[in-house]
């Protein structure tokens, strides 16, 4: 049975929620420990990769449990419902830091918290990513489903990466104030999820094998595996840029009052007018990525975006530093078009390789598959800010606990390359792998792939 668009736009609406917390650590947690709770960088790159890998570690419990689960309400929702809640609880302590403590005590409150965001984040997006191999078989209707969720996912991005930088404005507690504001954005769209696609088909009859079977049989998909791998290279270059995007808006970007769109920039801020035009970018390329994903294959589309994305990253290089943000704000426009696809396509490819698993084995096992999926994600994402933090504390870059400060020449070219020649390196190599070695690997799907 075909999904109606409710259900397919309704399932979308949850990564508005999730993806306020993925602006939260990929985006302000370093910038935040570094600027205000005067954390050095080495050790700010170490405290979100110590988070985020014990992330890693309870997704694949997380997704066993939740295959195994019987209820009423089937197998996800429990999870998802909890784990709403105590995502946004985590969300607002991590900004609650108390005033007059030494920059260790304000490092081990942030862990604190970030751990308990990530715990809610784990119940949230395993189950929730398990539903797209359960609603549907389809692989048009996954790319359909994919196009809403990352529409619904910029609009999380633009509420969290632009609106909470604007209204914390450049003070500690501001970051506080604006947290609790958006935090039940992350509840009500979560929620609202599970209302929309309460009718939606669902796989109920709870997995019986055991834990070390399961992960075998998810591990014998060897595209599928492969493309763990890929989808991880993919997002340690899209964290690297994100980790550091705030500093570089700090740094290396300014306005002379002169620029078409400086009373923007004076309203909101640089960082939030960029990263505004980066999440319209996103938003405006999803339908163009799901027609080009028809037209040329999934593999085939998704090389083309990451090509255009290093592109557009070697111009920004070249433009770096700027006075001035009209140029640098369409140069965002374009890298968020080309990362629309970075954001989409994996996403539609994955469950494709999922169906192959349950066809061959008769297996519903969806909870592990997206556990080991968000795995190379999680990796990377803890990855990417300490090899940040490590470049940037090897070029001598100076913490702050009131703002910022004098930087030198050296580091400030740190931060640049970090932001974009060295994700433009890593997007390469992707482009090679997925050629070489996920392409031939994965031709047996019958889908566009």
């Amino acid at each position: 049975m075909a999904l109606s668009l409710g259900q397919k736009a309704g399932w979308g609406l949850a990564d508005m929620g999730v993806n306020v917390f993925v602006v939260v650590k990929q985006l302000l947690v370093f910038t935040y420990l570094t600027t205000f709770l005067g954390v050095p960088a080495n050790i700010a790159g170490l405290v979100t990769f110590a988070v985020l890998a014990f992330d890693v570690v309870t997704d694949p419990i997380v997704g066993f449990f939740s295959d195994r689960t019987k209820s009423r309400w089937g197998r996800r929702a429990p999870w998802i419902l909890i784990g709403a809640l105590v995502l946004a609880g985590g969300i607002i302590g991590m900004f609650a830091v108390p005033e007059g403590m030494a920059w260790q005590s304000n490092a081990l409150w942030v862990i604190a918290f970030f751990g308990m965001a990530t715990i809610g984040f784990t119940f949230v997006a395993i189950p929730y990513g398990a539903m797209a191999g359960e609603m549907t078989q389809d692989p048009k209707e996954r790319s359909t489903m994919m196009a809403f969720r990352m529409t619904f996912a910029s609009l999380g991005l633009l509420t969290a990466g632009a609106l909470v930088p604007a209204l914390a404005g450049d003070t500690r507690a501001g970051y506080f104030t604006a947290v609790l504001m958006v935090s039940p954005v992350v509840v009500l769209t979560i929620w609202g999820m599970l209302w929309f696609t309460r009718k939606a088909p669902t796989i109920d009859e709870a997995a019986a094998g055991n834990f070390m079977s399961v992960l075998r049989l998810v591990m014998s998909n060897r595209a599928f595996v492969i493309l763990v791998l890929l989808y991880g290279l993919l997002t340690m270059a899209v964290a690297m840029i994100a980790a550091g995007l705030q500093l570089a808006a700090l740094y290396l970007m300014a306005d002379d009052g002169g620029s078409p769109l400086s009373g923007l920039a004076g309203a909101l801020g640089i960082f939030s007018t960029l990263f505004a035009m980066f999440i319209v970018g996103s938003v405006i390329s999803q339908v163009v990525w799901v027609k080009t994903s028809a037209a040329l294959g999934k593999t085939t589309a998704l090389i083309l975006g990451i090509a255009l994305y290093v592109a557009v990253l070697v111009v920004i290089w070249l433009s770096l530093p700027a006075i001035g943000v009209t140029v640098m704000a369409l140069l965002f426009l374009c890298a968020g078009f080309t990362n629309g696809a970075y954001q989409q396509i994996p996403w539609a490819m994955y469950p494709d390789l999922m169906d192959v698993t349950r066809s061959e084995t008769g297996e519903a096992i969806e909870g592990a598959f997206s556990a080991v999926w968000l795995f190379g994600q999680k990796v990377a994402n803890a990855v990417a800010p300490l090899v940040l933090g490590l470049i940037l504390s090897a070029a001598g870059w100076v913490s702050s606990s009131t703002g910022v400060v004098d930087q030198t020449p050296a580091a400030l070219g740190a931060l640049k390359l970090a932001l974009t020649l060295v994700p433009a390196a890593i997007f390469v190599l992707s482009i090679l792998l997925l050629l070489t070695i996920y392409r031939p690997a994965a031709r047996h799907v019958a889908s566009h792939g």
